[in-house]
């Protein structure tokens, strides 16, 4: 359990602004038997940092900027019954943890992985990273005009990782010791040295205000309206059918380096569709602005009309450089049906990517064969290296592809045809103890049938489903396709309630304490995790406190590519595909930056024609 301490009061008492630094240091210093790290403005994850201390703003945006008009956007889904974004119960408002609360730091989009002031003025971390210190600017304040406080800072802490979503508990859980030092100094100390990543992640830690929490249930908020300290609040709702962000006015950090440029809309509209169609529909009528598409189908085909012709919309496909994780078919194996890594490997030749792309996608897409697809952290080839060095001390708990054969998905080309991957397919399950019986693949033990559900929230997506369930009805199993509404199928995955779902599992350009929630055993049976395959490997545990753990960027790469290997031969997912470009298009009262940094398309650097 994470402890909880406050400096002596008479220590925050006699301590003033301009001398808190230098009083705190002297006792670090006698703390860590050498020198105080000194205050940075920023903290890379590895190597440098590339912006100065004196930088004005981030290449990327437009630093002048209109501040005006409102952006109105679409958002498919059934709706909303929360303003509480950071716990396990109800669906949140789009939009509200982003506009309304702002965090100790920000990262920048065209580094791998930066952070720089935001709440917090500056930062002190040795170099083992066994602590951060963050120390906070006098001038924040919550909306309310009450200051942010290391009080609010602690509180904000405590309360996520208590009551929060449990992600929380698993992002922050080497933090050891939380001390309030002054009113605006605030240390976190972790129970591990070496975690490069872990100063880091608490810069992304949203500051709620402990005042404003008081005499209210953090896990059941519902709609009422939170007291926040970011660039927007809501202006007004309407249950589960839209809500409406304004500017704050005289937003505390509207003047500072990682603000200039951004969030240049004086309103943002969001309204809720159950319908893509519709909503595709009413942005080409004009009720909406902007759009991201992720159909290939519609961006082939609906693209189209009198607004296109005269260029009063603009469509375009912009190229980004940001790692692309995996999307697939998900299985539960906490289901018994999917225990069995012969039985996972054998379905996913049934799945005919090359027939969906063709058919289906217009070639838009390629085949993802990493978890960190489009980026270096991907392995590729047989190990070698230092990748195999790694993984030689597991050798006898990993199956011998790991090392002898290269992942491919299964798939269709001239000389493999489908009748081929369901004859592969079935030689497989044989050997997990398989035989078809009158017509039906059945356990040559018990006779139970080879049966799943496959659970969906979007129709659109039963073309590609039904197809996959085809072709393995030709092998006697028995696939159900349920559709359900978002709200229900947000419900059920959190509890784990499915047997096959599709799920993208997003990557950064730095891995770490998040891989504990998508793959460590701990997390298998913990409501709201993000480990949806329910993974539980020794081998996967000690590969991810690894790729936390590494030194240095080229340790990570090396590490991270060892756990991408032992995970695709885990056969965890049937693998989907990517698209290294976003598909937007816009109305033309909306500008963007000449430059687009390497993590894509951001709305919030856009701004709105005067």
């Amino acid at each position: 359990m994470t402890k909880i301490r406050k400096a002596p009061s008479f220590l925050t008492t006699l301590l003033g602004a301009a001398c808190l630094v230098t009083a705190s240091t002297v006792t670090q210093a006698d703390s860590q038997g050498g020198d105080a790290p000194a205050a940075s403005h920023g903290i890379a994850m590895h190597g440098e940092l590339k912006y100065p201390r004196d930088f004005r703003h981030f290449d990327y945006v437009n630093p002048d900027a209109p501040k005006n008009g409102t952006l109105r956007v679409s958002e498919v889904s059934n709706g909303f019954d929360s303003f509480n974004p950071f716990v396990v119960r109800g669906v949140s408002a789009s939009g509200i943890g982003n506009y309304v609360y702002d965090t100790l730091m920000v990262p920048s989009d065209d580094e791998p992985f930066s952070e720089y002031g935001l709440i917090a003025e500056s930062v002190e971390v040795p170099d083992d990273r066994s602590y951060i210190v963050f120390n906070l600017r006098p001038e924040a304040r919550f909306q309310d005009g009450e200051p942010i406080t290391a009080s609010d800072v602690e509180f904000s802490f405590r309360i996520l990782t208590t009551e929060g979503h449990p992600f929380y508990r698993n992002y922050y859980a080497n933090v050891d010791e939380v001390t309030v030092e002054g009113p605006h100094r605030i240390r976190f100390d972790f129970d591990v040295s070496g975690n490069r990543e872990l100063p880091l992640i608490l810069g992304q830690l949203p500051v709620l205000p402990e005042h404003d929490w008081q005499d209210r249930d953090f896990e059941s908020s519902g709609l009422a309206v939170p007291v926040g300290s970011g660039p927007y609040r809501i202006a007004n709702f309407e249950a589960g059918r839209s809500v409406t962000y304004e500017r704050v006015d005289d937003y505390w950090a509207e003047d500072l380096p990682v603000r200039k440029g951004r969030f240049n809309f004086q309103r943002i509209e969001y309204e809720y569709y159950n319908d893509d169609t519709v909503a595709l529909e009413a942005f080409k009528a004009g009720n909406f602005d902007y759009r991201r598409e992720f159909s290939a189908k519609n961006w082939a085909t609906a693209y189209t009309g009198n607004a296109f012709d005269e260029g009063r919309i603009t469509k375009a496909a912009i190229e980004h450089h940001r790692p692309m994780g995996m999307q697939g078919f998900a299985f539960n194996t906490r289901r018994k049906v999917f225990q069995e890594p012969l039985v996972r490997q054998a379905l996913a030749y049934g799945f005919d990517f090359r027939w969906a792309n063709t058919n289906l996608f217009y070639g838009q897409y390629s085949r993802t064969t990493s978890y960190f697809e489009n980026s270096e952290l991907a392995s590729s080839g047989l190990p070698e290296g230092r990748e195999l060095e790694l993984l030689e001390p597991f050798r006898d708990q990993l199956p011998d592809a790991v090392f002898n054969s290269e992942y491919t998905p299964p798939d269709t080309s001239k000389d493999t045809s489908m009748r081929d991957n369901l004859r592969t397919a079935l030689t497989l399950l044989r050997k997990a103890g398989y035989r078809i019986q009158d017509g039906r693949m059945v356990n040559t033990d018990t006779g139970a049938p080879l049966a799943f559900e496959i659970l969906l929230f979007q129709k659109s997506f039963e073309r590609v489903v039904l197809p996959f369930k085809q072709n393995l009805a030709k092998l006697g199993i028995d696939v159900t396709v349920r559709l359900v509404d978002s709200n229900q199928y947000v419900q059920r995955v959190r509890n784990f309630d499915y047997d096959m779902i599709t799920q993208r599992i997003p990557q950064s350009d730095s891995p770490g304490n998040e891989q504990r929630s998508f793959w460590h055993s701990d997390n298998v049976d913990v409501t709201g995790s993000r480990n949806y395959m329910g993974v539980s490997d020794p081998v996967v545990d000690e590969l991810v406190e690894m790729v936390i753990q590494a030194p240095d960027r080229k340790a990570l790469v090396e590490r991270t590519r060892a756990l991408d290997r032992v995970l695709l031969h885990g056969h965890y997912v049937i693998p989907h595909w990517y698209l290294a470009k976003d598909r937007v298009a816009y109305w033309n009262k909306l500008q963007r930056p000449e430059t687009t940094p390497k993590n894509g398309v951001d709305i919030d650097n856009w701004w709105i024609n005067p």
